[in-house]
């Protein structure tokens, strides 16, 4: 871990393998010799930037955050880069907003790193650690009006199975949810450390000795709901295809298989032809615009997990975009 890392509380997951992904469209320049523009829609702290600006002194950075307090301290980790990096507060499903307000019509390079980064988590005001107490906040975005106490003071029963099956894979959705409820009429809830103490009561003994912390797929889903992650996800992966430069790469970085099979899906229609089954060539207008360039989700090696144990989820895919239809 470098001095950097020690300072700003955050080490990268998989920072040189994904400057080693997108470095053929980082390195490119247009036809009037500029450099290329590289995006990262999720900031955080800045690692991975601080790599790519170092690694390519030729390439024009945005980078998004919808926390403020990130983006604060991603500015001062990166300020020696000056003009070349362009700030902009906005979750990265308005990367369309973002490239206007840099004046950039597309882009070369891009990263999503969808994980909750150690910055966020070790921020125990912040609400999203279970294992100190703390207000139930868990948004990213201190502007956004729901929290997590929202979500467990006003859901009904059916919203909150709903939101810890779907979103935490919680086995005891529905059980959970009626100990909330009953809990909430005896007085709201407002903070983390009573939220971890009905769960140890809701969750059975032998499935905690076995199952990892059981706050933990509850706490995920919380966050999830609070933020729209999967709704932002969405929406975010057509836009940046679709204001991705042919030649340019994308590469994704998710940690929970919702997440992933989002990637995967978009991914798989953007690389598929569209023409009828059995034609020997493809028809016009239905070739894809994109390749993979991973084989199904890449992982982090061992030697990475070792000294970084929140790599141990992570699952990379990427894609180049190889043509524009109708040009």
């Amino acid at each position: 871990m470098d001095h950097a890392e020690n300072v700003f509380g955050h080490v990268p997951v998989m920072a040189e393998r994904m400057t080693e992904l997108l470095a053929p469209a980082i390195t490119r320049y247009d036809e009037h010799g500029r450099g290329a523009v590289y995006v990262d829609g999720t900031l955080g702290a800045g690692g991975h930037t601080e790599l790519v600006a170092r690694t390519f002194p030729e390439v024009s950075i945005i980078g998004i955050d919808r926390d403020e307090n990130a983006l604060a301290l991603a500015q001062e980790r990166l300020a020696s880069f000056g003009k070349r990096i362009t700030f902009v507060h906005l979750r990265y499903d308005d990367i369309v907003e973002a490239l206007r307000r840099a004046d950039v019509a597309a882009y070369d390079a891009g990263l999503f790193d969808l994980g909750v980064s150690s910055m966020q988590l070790d921020q125990a005001d912040r609400g999203f650690a279970y294992s100190v107490d703390a207000p139930l906040d868990m948004r990213m975005n201190a502007d956004d009006p729901l929290t997590a106490a929202d979500v467990l003071n006003t859901y009904s029963h059916g919203e909150l199975a709903r939101v810890l099956s779907e979103y935490g894979d919680e086995r005891f959705a529905g059980k959970i949810a009626s100990a909330v409820l009953r809990e909430r009429e005896v007085e709201p809830f407002t903070t983390s450390a009573r939220l971890v103490e009905l769960l140890y009561r809701s969750i059975p003994a032998a499935t905690r000795r076995t199952g990892g912390h059981p706050a933990k797929r509850t706490f995920q889903a919380l966050r999830i709901e609070v933020n729209g992650e999967l709704t932002s996800l969405r929406a975010a992966l057509p836009a940046a295809l679709d204001s991705l430069a042919v030649g340019g790469r994308l590469a994704i970085m998710s940690y929970q298989s919702l997440e992933d099979r989002i990637v995967k899906r978009e991914f798989t229609a953007r690389t598929t032809s569209t023409t009828p089954p059995g034609l020997p060539v493809d028809l016009p207008g239905t070739a894809p615009e994109f390749t993979l360039l991973t084989r199904g989700a890449e992982r982090a090696p061992d030697t990475e997990i070792e000294l970084n144990p929140r790599s141990a989820s992570v699952r990379v895919r990427a894609v180049e975009r190889i043509a524009r239809r109708n040009q």
